[in-house]
């Protein structure tokens, strides 16, 4: 997958200082999902409040997406890289010596690392600047992968709190947060053909593009579906199939491995074959593991290999949707990185919400999968109606790059 042209066509280093910023911020920003049955224990919190619970961070992160981009476009990615990952270390630091008294601080601490899922919008553009038209899908793909490090947090996170205490894994997880720091400061360089910062009148122009909401809506579904489904299942699995909290995390950690290390891989399908084409296989597959798995199945371990599908098929959609974005947006990157992974968020924030509200309205967590699997097909619907446009047009705006766009 990975070719000689690819890589001697970027920059190595800082490839791999984007993926590991970028896995160890998302393990942070999802903390408080492999955490939420110790939480919710103290604090005695309803389904709804636990839907809420993981459901702050993300919509913070995906607000602060857009800051993130804004400033990417003015002072570069490595400088608002290194501006975020201090601001979220400051935050961890703070809770763990002061401690997290109420559900409201629980909420409050959300919203600090909402910083670190902002990460995305910094991430991308400082590996996609570096790297030509027929290799953005594999390059973002592999940066994108740090999206992996949700797994890491349902994979540690609930047994370190039994050890330690959950209020101490929230100062635990600023260690290797300080690694990655120091990496990203010493590895990280902005691309060369850095584009002029843009002014308020061109960023709103990029809002008043057709293009780029369709990028935002697909998106909204994909990573949507996946950081919503990161920061629920293992409260999910503790209350549907009494999952203790420790086991619940390895399950929800195989279900996150599967669906970012697909993302490079969708990454280099849609290189490959085209990204329209690819996403729209995604939706297909993602809208049928998600309702299978919403009707309970009879044991946990089928529960686990239809989420595993679901989450497979989300994370090859996250890698296609940003092949197509350079592609029509390079010059405008930094800021529709920062819209499109907004609206990823909000998509996010509403599932994991929403899955609470089912769980406490119905019993069940039914209703919030099936409609989520409903606004796929919505999605592959709308892409099926826009395909040709962007076919004909697309290369068009392109100009001399045309030949290398793979729609």
């Amino acid at each position: 997958m990975v070719s000689r042209s690819f890589l001697k066509s970027g920059h190595t280093p800082t490839l791999l200082s984007a993926f590991l910023y970028f896995d160890l911020s998302f393990m942070t920003w999802v903390i408080l999902g492999p955490l939420g049955v110790a939480i919710s224990k103290e604090f005695g919190l309803t389904p709804a409040q636990k839907g809420l619970m993981v459901a702050i961070p993300v919509l913070s992160g995906a607000l602060l997406r857009l800051v993130a981009g804004v400033m990417v476009d003015h002072i570069g990615p490595k400088k608002t890289g290194l501006i975020g990952q201090l601001v979220v270390l400051a935050g961890l630091a703070l809770a763990w010596f002061l401690g997290v008294h109420s559900y409201h601080q629980v909420l409050a601490l959300g919203v600090v690392l909402g910083v670190a899922g902002a990460s995305f919008a910094v991430a991308l553009p400082l590996a996609s600047r570096w790297y030509p038209p027929e290799h953005q899908g594999l390059a973002l793909g592999i940066a994108g992968a740090g999206n992996s490090g949700t797994a890491l947090a349902a994979l540690f996170a609930p047994g370190l709190a039994q050890v330690f205490g959950w209020q101490n894994v929230i100062g635990l997880a600023a260690l290797p947060l300080a690694i990655a720091f120091v990496v990203y400061l010493v590895f990280a360089k902005d691309a060369p053909n850095r584009p002029p910062a843009k002014t308020l009148g061109e960023y709103m122009s990029v809002l008043g593009t057709g293009d780029a909401w369709w990028l935002m809506a697909l998106y909204g579904v994909t990573f949507g579906g996946f950081v919503g489904l990161s920061s629920s299942l293992t409260i999910y699995f503790n209350a549907e199939y009494g999952l203790p909290a420790v086991t619940a995390g390895f399950f929800t950690a195989a279900c996150v491995f599967a669906g970012s290390f697909v993302r490079p891989v969708g990454g280099a399908l849609a290189d490959r074959f085209g990204g329209v084409r690819t996403l729209s296989v995604v939706y297909v597959l993602a809208a049928l593991g998600l309702a299978l798995v919403s009707f309970q199945q009879p044991s946990a371990w089928i529960s686990l290999a239809l989420m595993m599908f679901s989450m497979m098929a989300l994370g090859a959609g996250n890698g296609a949707v940003f092949q197509l974005a350079p592609q029509r947006f390079g010059k405008e990157i930094g800021v529709v990185t920062g819209l499109v992974g907004m609206t990823g968020g909000i998509g996010g924030f509403y599932l994991a919400s929403s899955l609470g509200w089912a769980k406490q309205v119905t019993g069940s967590y039914q209703m919030g999968l099936l409609a989520f699997a409903a606004l796929a097909l919505l999605a592959l619907v709308g892409l099926t109606g826009v395909k040709a446009r962007w076919r004909k047009t697309w290369p068009e705006l392109a100009g001399a790059a045309a030949s290398a766009l793979r729609l």
